[in-house]
């Protein structure tokens, strides 16, 4: 399974993709620590990029997609990936197709978390106004100005990410504002259904014909409980007592037709 999650900051990306990890056993592969772990090993990319890096400039997009073509070619990232960072532009979308070609890779799908960014800055002003009560000091990169700037580059350089990948089919968008757990199981369930995800993953959620069938047992008990009720209402309401003439004679007293019914009988013989 290979997948990018997309979605501004304070979306639960991170979130999402942690429980990815564990559910299924890919790699998350987030491009500053490749960076950094690429210039620590001294390979020929990884120089490149920690004299760049070390001058505060940005990495090249050239650079970046060297470092993670040695990263998918480590053991580990065989059985899949979650792309965390990158890509961030077009660009860099469309160097990462190319690369992933040459691979003989296919990219399963791009997970989008749509959230609500008013949402997400009160959420922020929230959190500070609760630290600043307690006393605790507030993460210079973690204030509702600084959101706001991060906000206003990802929907510059990232948001059109989304047009490009629905244009190729591959986006499949998630509610972000739902709970964690909500957002979760919507992941899983769509990764399910689009065949991401191989048959023993598979079998910890319930599958389209697991549910189907489970869906036609409980119509069957659902039926076979109305059967039973419509059989058991002549026992109890709405069921008429038998008249003197039905009464069979074995359930008289003695076996002998009561004296009222006997009269009846020889009146109506009568009038015949």
């Amino acid at each position: 399974m290979r997948l990018i999650l997309l979605g501004p900051p304070g979306a639960g990306k991170g979130t999402q993709a942690q429980r990815l990890v564990h559910r299924y056993g890919i790699v998350q592969l987030s491009t500053g620590e490749m960076l950094r772990a690429a210039a620590a090993a001294a390979t020929p990319v990884g120089l490149r990029a920690k004299d760049i890096m070390a001058s505060g400039a940005l990495v090249p997009d050239d650079i970046v997609i060297g470092i993670i073509s040695d990263r998918l070619d480590q053991p580990d990232a065989r059985k899949g990936f979650i792309l965390d960072g990158f890509p961030r532009t077009v660009p860099q979308a469309q160097a990462l197709d190319d690369l992933l070609k040459k691979k003989h890779m296919k990219l399963d799908a791009v997970v989008e978390l749509r959230v609500n960014e008013s949402a997400l800055l009160a959420r922020v002003e929230s959190r500070v106004a609760e630290m600043l009560a307690r006393g605790e000091e507030v993460r210079i990169d973690d204030t509702p100005e600084v959101l706001s700037k991060r906000l206003a580059s990802y929907r510059s350089l990232t948001e059109p990410l989304i047009h490009y990948y629905s244009e190729r089919r591959k986006l499949l968008t998630v509610d972000g504002m739902m709970t964690i757990e909500h957002v979760t199981r919507e992941i899983n369930r769509i990764l399910a259904a689009i065949g991401a995800v191989d048959a023993k993953s598979a079998k910890k959620a319930p599958s389209k014909a697991a549910a189907k069938s489970s869906g036609k047992a409980a119509k069957a008990v659902k039926k076979a409980a109305k059967a039973s009720r419509r059989a058991g209402k002549p026992a109890s309401k709405g069921a008429k007592k038998p008249t003197p003439r039905a009464r069979p004679v074995s359930k008289a007293k003695g076996g002998k037709v009561p004296k009222k019914s006997a009269k009846k009988v020889t009146k109506r013989r009568a009038k015949a």
